[in-house]
Formats: structure tokens, C-alpha cells, sequence
């Protein structure tokens, strides 16, 4: 008689093996270790996880635009020379000479923006069904962490063709780490505490963008920021492992939900991840063969962009810092990095995890801090652009008060008191960070569409569409 052995699945439970006794468990065993698919996944999935209106497939998106960057980026690699004098040429050699050079650049560049929309997607998903509180906190964090990298991995590659386009962009952005000069000169320690400087020069290697600016641009961009993505992404899969799969409602009182049954991984997982993949790769080649890459002349130190802007996904910073550097550009996406990374600590009811939007209560929630945020941000702006600051109110004041008083910081008060209202009426952390985290978001969208379709040349504001660059 063939002894009962058990196999334990990702949450720790065993689950019978009728019939199978320690001879065939150990060849089970061995079958699972040799499949590298099954060191990645669970033996195991929980149909919910499976439920495309639940994950909607954006981590798992995330993955192969990962993987497809690093195959197309290595490509370009082979033709590509990171110096100012051959970069611009080199990339016109791949665009223009290389067989299927134009088509591997397109590639890249929109597999490249497709991956920071989808990790910002990828991190709203997460936050609306609650998969953030309880056991679920540190994987969130790195999650926070991997949105970081991503961004600065998309924006080091941005200076690599070294064309007008490229060069203004890190230009701003070098201005923009550069803005901590703000308070250092009002403070008057700048000659001695410069660390506006400091931070600039770290970045590009000097006071202007240069040769060390490329260089170093390049070593992030093809090696310590890959790398340290590779590292986070394997640690945030072996956290939802961990953790115990994807997040499910209830879970918090029923943690494996016994009374549903887990389907095989293998082959099912295999045939849905490879649907998935052709799917991002037939859209991303069909994308590459109808748009271009930008290549702009090439860089031109003393021919500036006008408007010179930063990349899509900065231009929302970019529009703040036009209020003030150092509030728009490092002290409130500093403050709105540490809301993200402290929101699994101060909001802890596991009740709604799994859940989207936490129930009709967070939607009606959700739904009202858009309006909300859409509404303040518009009577900001408006008495900005309309009726001027205060320095057109009182041209004698000091810059401490346009520092302190501005669109940017003015709409983050405005926000967090509407959040803390939000928690006394309801009484709610979860819906106070719902309340938060929404009318930011809000915010972030409304500023980067001011700063792709409202801004024009000397940053000045306009309304027509006519006016529009291109038009």
C-alpha cells in the first residue's frame, strides 16, 4: 500500500497527493526544480489572479517590455558609440544604413515609454485594489522603488542619440536637480554649502552637458540601472510568491480561500504568458513601422529648444518648477515619493485588499476626488495664468514667499486637507489614502497636459488648439 505524501504550495499549506508515495514524490520534486517556468511561478494560481479585469496583464506587460529592451537595446549597442563627436552619426547609421536598424530603434524607443506608462498604470492597479497593506508592505516599497529606476533608466537613454531633442531635455533636467540653488541663495550659503551644485555636477559631470554627461548617461543606461531593475524585479516576484500570490478579496480572513480550487500552473500560465507576449510584440512592431522614432539635428549648445521640454512623463515637474524650482521640481515629488512608500504603514485595514476601489464607498470616493482635484487645479491655474502671481501682485517681495506660495504648493496643501476631511467624515484611513492618492494623480495628469499641449514658446501659456507645436 502506496503511502499519503503531501506537497506544499505557495502559501505554506499542504495539499494531499493521494496515492503517491515518497519514490514518485521525490521524481515530482525534481520535475519541478529542472522547470525553470515553475521557479518563477507557483505549482499552483488561484483563478482570481487569472481574471483579466482584476490584474489587467500589467506586471505582467511590465516583464517583456523589460526583456524586449534589453534585446533591442543590446542590438543597438553593437552600433552605437557613446561620444559626442560620433553619437549622433552612429545613430543615423542605424537608422539609415543597418538593415532593420530604423525598425530595432523604434522598437526600443516605444517599448521604452510603453514600460514607464505601464509601471505608473501597473502601480494605480495595485493601489486601487489594496494590494499594498499588511504582508504585502515591502514588496509595494520595491515596487516604489522599481517606478524610480524606471524613469531614470528611460531618461539616461534619452541623451544617447545626442540630438537637439536629447540635449535640452537633460539640460532641464540638470537645471531641475540644480534648484536646491533656490534656497541656498536666499539662505546666502551657496559659496559654501552648494548642494544644488552638487547634485548637478553628480549627475553630468559638470556645469554643462558634456562628454561626462554622455558617459556617464550611457554607463547607467546599459548597465547599473538594468541591472539594479533585474535585481528588484527578482525580489518583487519572489515577494508575491511569498506573500502568497496575487492579492484576493477576503484574504484577510480566509488567507487561502479554501473553498475555491487552485487550477495547474503548467501549461496554462505558459500558453496565456505566450499569447500576452506576441500580442505586446505584434503591437509594438505595428507601432514602430507607423511612427518614427525622433531625431531631431543634432545637439547645438548654443541653439536652444524653444520650448525646450523634458521627456512626456517629466513635463508635469517640468510645469511646476515654472512656478518654482526647488518647490515644483524636488520638494513635492520628494514629498509625494515618501506618500507612496509610507502608505502600507499608515493605512492598515487588510478588509478591503483585493478589492477595486475598496468597494462602492471608494469609488463614490474615487469619482468625487477627481472632481475635486480637476475643479482646484483649474481656479489655481486660472489665477495664475489670468491675474498673475505675487510677484506681479507686489514686484518688491521676497523670494520666500514665491517659494513657500505657489501653484505647486498651494494645490498639495489643498490636497492633503481635503484627505484629512475625507478621514474625519469617514472615519477611514483607507479612504483618506484613496482621497490622496486620487486627487495627486489627478494633479500629475493636469499638470503634464499643460506642459505637452499648453505651453508654447518662452514656456508662455495658450489655449488654441491652433497654437499647439505642429499645428
Amino acid at each position: 500500500m502506496k503511502e499519503e505524501s503531501t506537497h506544499t504550495d505557495i502559501n505554506n499549506t499542504e495539499t494531499p497527493v493521494p496515492g503517491e508515495d515518497l519514490q514518485d514524490r521525490s521524481r515530482r520534486i525534481r520535475k519541478i526544480t529542472r522547470n525553470f517556468f515553475l521557479h518563477i511561478h507557483s505549482p499552483r494560481i488561484h483563478p482570481h489572479a487569472l481574471k483579466p479585469s482584476y490584474t489587467l496583464g500589467f506586471g505582467l506587460m511590465l516583464g517583456f517590455l523589460f526583456l524586449i529592451l534589453i534585446f533591442t537595446g543590446v542590438t543597438l549597442m553593437f552600433y552605437y558609440t557613446p561620444s559626442i563627436e560620433r553619437a549622433y552619426d552612429s545613430v543615423k547609421d542605424i537608422v539609415f544604413l543597418v538593415p532593420g536598424g530604423k525598425i530595432i530603434r523604434n522598437i526600443h524607443r516605444w517599448a521604452a515609454h510603453g514600460m514607464v506608462l505601464l509601471v505608473f498604470l501597473h502601480m494605480v492597479r495595485v493601489f486601487y485594489t489594496g494590494s499594498y497593506t499588511g504582508k504585502r508592505a515591502t514588496n509595494w516599497v520595491i515596487g516604489v522603488a522599481m517606478l524610480v529606476v524606471v524613469l531614470l533608466m528611460s531618461f539616461s537613454g534619452y541623451l544617447l542619440p545626442w540630438d537637439q531633442l536629447a540635449y535640452w531635455a537633460v539640460t532641464i533636467g540638470s537645471n531641475i536637480a540644480a534648484s536646491a540653488r533656490e534656497v541656498t541663495d536666499l539662505i546666502g550659503i551657496t559659496h559654501a554649502f552648494d548642494i544644488g551644485g552638487f547634485l548637478k555636477r553628480m549627475l553630468i559631470g559638470s556645469e554643462v552637458v558634456g562628454q561626462p554627461a554622455l558617459t556617464r548617461f550611457f554607463t547607467l543606461h546599459v548597465f547599473f540601472l538594468p541591472v539594479t531593475l533585474l535585481v528588484l524585479t527578482g525580489v518583487h516576484i519572489w515577494r508575491i510568491r511569498k506573500d502568497g500570490g496575487l492579492s484576493k478579496p477576503g484574504e484577510s480572513i480566509t488567507p487561502s480561500m479554501e473553498g475555491t480550487e487552485k487550477w495547474l500552473t503548467w501549461p496554462l500560465m505558459l500558453w496565456i504568458e505566450l499569447g500576452v507576449f506576441l500580442f505586446l510584440l505584434a503591437t509594438l512592431l505595428l507601432l514602430s513601422l507607423a511612427i518614427d522614432a525622433p531625431l531631431l539635428e543634432q545637439a547645438n549648445p548654443s541653439h536652444p529648444e524653444n520650448p525646450a521640454k523634458s521627456p512626456w512623463y517629466f513635463l508635469g515637474i517640468q510645469e511646476m518648477v515654472a512656478y518654482s524650482a526647488f518647490t515644483g521640481g524636488i520638494l513635492v515629488p520628494v514629498f509625494y515619493l515618501a506618500f507612496l512608500i509610507s502608505l502600507p504603514y499608515t493605512d492598515k485595514e487588510e478588509k478591503y485588499t483585493g478589492q477595486w476601489f475598496s468597494g462602492q464607498k471608494g469609488l463614490g470616493i474615487t469619482l468625487k476626488s477627481v472632481l475635486f482635484s480637476g475643479i482646484a487645479l483649474i481656479i489655481i491655474l486660472w489665477v495664475y495664468i489670468d491675474l498673475g502671481w505675487l510677484r506681479d501682485w507686489f514686484p518688491g517681495i521676497s523670494q520666500w514667499w514665491i517659494l513657500v506660495f505657489n501653484p505647486a504648493s498651494i494645490s498639495s496643501l489643498v490636497f492633503i486637507l481635503y484627505s484629512i476631511w475625507i478621514k474625519r467624515k469617514t472615519s477611514s484611513t483607507r479612504m483618506a489614502a484613496i482621497a490622496l492618492f486620487t486627487v495627486t494623480l489627478t494633479g500629475i495628469i493636469i499638470f503634464t497636459i499643460i506642459g505637452i499641449w499648453f505651453r508654447g514658446p518662452d514656456w508662455n501659456f495658450f489655449w488654441s488648439p491652433s497654437q499647439w507645436p505642429g499645428q
